[in-house]
C-alpha cells in the first residue's frame, strides 16, 4: 500500500472547489427537473409558476458552468493521483469521500422517510412521487459511485471514471437543452416582460381615467387629458415601440384601453411550488384576475365605470 503523500495547499483547494462544484450541480440538475415536472404535471394545490422561469435559467446557467467544472477538477485529482499514488491517501480526500457518502446517503433515508410520511398524510399526486424518485436516484448514484471511489475502483479503472464524466456532461446539457422547452428562448422571455410591463401601464391608465371620472363626472376625450405635471403623472407609452396606447371613449361611462401583445398571457396555474410565496404579476397570478389576460397581438381591454362603486367625488362648497 503507498504511504500517504503530504496535503498541499494545491490538493486542498482542488478538493474543495470539486466538492463546491459537485454539490452546486447536483442541487441545480436537482431543482430543474423539479421545475419541468411541475410543469409537465400541474396540480390544483400548487402556487402559480413564474412565467419567466427564474428558478429554471438559474439551474441551467449553474449547470453550464459547475458541470464542466466538476468534471475538470475530478480530472486533475485523479491525474495527480496517477502521478502520485500516495495522493490516493490525503486526509483531505478521505474526508470529502466520506463527507459526500454521509450527504448522499442521509439523502436518501430522509427522501424515503418523506415518501412515507406524505403518503401516510394523504398526498398522492405523481409529480411528488417522481420528485421523490428524483431525489432517491440522484443519491443512490452519488453514494455508489462515491462508495466506489472510496474502494479505489475509479483509480483502478481511469477509462471507465472517464466514461462517467461524460455521461454526466451528457445527461446535463440534455437538461440545459430540455429548459428551453419549459421557458423559451431568451427573445420569448423578454418578450413576456415587454407584455407584463404594457398591461401595468394600463392598469395604471385605467386608474387614472377612472379617477379623472369621479373628479369631473366625465371621461378624457385622449389620454393627454390625464397628464399632471403638478401630480408628476405622465400617460406612459409602449415600452416597445415608444407608441402612444390606444384609448376610446365609448359611452359617458365606458372605455376601450388597447395595446399590441407579442404572446398570450401565459397560464402558469398550478406550475408552482407547494406551500410556497404567490409570484406577483401585472396580468397573471392569483391575485389577478382574468380581466387582464389578453391574446398575441392587438387587443382591448373594454371597461364600464360602475358610478355606485365609483361614485362621483363631492365637490367642497368652499
Amino acid at each position: 500500500m503507498d504511504t500517504p503523500a503530504k496535503t498541499t495547499p494545491k490538493d486542498f483547494f482542488l478538493w474543495l472547489g470539486a466538492l463546491i462544484a459537485l454539490y452546486g450541480s447536483i442541487t441545480s440538475f436537482i431543482t430543474l427537473l423539479f421545475e419541468y415536472i411541475n410543469s409537465a404535471f400541474p396540480d390544483p394545490l400548487a402556487y402559480y409558476g413564474d412565467p419567466y422561469g427564474g428558478a429554471v435559467r438559474t439551474s441551467m446557467a449553474t449547470l453550464i458552468v459547475l458541470v464542466p467544472a466538476t468534471i475538470v477538477l475530478f480530472r486533475l485529482i485523479r491525474g495527480s493521483i496517477d502521478k502520485e499514488p500516495g495522493k490516493a491517501g490525503i486526509w483531505v480526500r478521505r474526508w470529502a469521500l466520506v463527507l459526500t457518502l454521509f450527504i448522499a446517503g442521509a439523502a436518501v433515508v430522509i427522501d424515503l422517510i418523506t415518501i412515507i410520511n406524505t403518503f401516510l398524510g394523504g398526498e398522492e399526486s405523481v409529480r411528488f412521487f417522481l420528485k421523490a424518485a428524483v431525489v432517491l436516484l440522484v443519491a443512490v448514484g452519488v453514494f455508489l459511485h462515491f462508495l466506489a471511489d472510496v474502494k479505489g475502483y475509479w483509480i483502478a479503472n481511469v477509462k471507465k471514471a472517464n466514461l462517467i464524466g461524460i455521461g454526466v456532461g451528457v445527461l446535463a446539457l440534455v437538461a440545459i437543452v430540455s429548459g428551453f422547452f419549459i421557458i423559451g428562448t431568451p427573445d420569448h422571455v423578454r418578450d413576456l416582460r415587454f407584455d407584463a410591463q404594457k398591461v401595468s401601464d394600463l392598469q395604471s391608465i385605467q386608474y387614472q381615467v377612472v379617477y379623472f371620472w369621479q373628479l369631473k363626472k366625465t371621461l378624457p376625450a385622449d389620454l393627454a387629458e390625464l397628464n399632471d405635471p403638478l401630480s408628476g403623472f405622465m400617460v406612459p407609452v409602449d415600452p416597445e415601440t415608444n407608441a402612444a396606447y390606444r384609448y376610446a371613449r365609448t359611452s359617458d361611462s365606458s372605455f376601450h384601453l388597447c395595446a399590441a401583445f407579442n404572446a398570450e398571457t401565459p397560464d402558469t396555474r398550478g406550475q408552482g411550488e407547494y406551500p410556497g410565496r404567490d409570484i406577483a404579476y401585472t396580468s397573471w397570478g392569483p391575485q389577478a384576475d382574468e380581466n387582464w389576460t389578453h391574446p398575441a397581438g392587438e387587443h382591448c381591454f373594454s371597461r364600464t365605470i360602475d358610478p355606485e362603486r365609483y361614485p362621483p367625488f363631492e365637490k367642497p362648497m368652499f
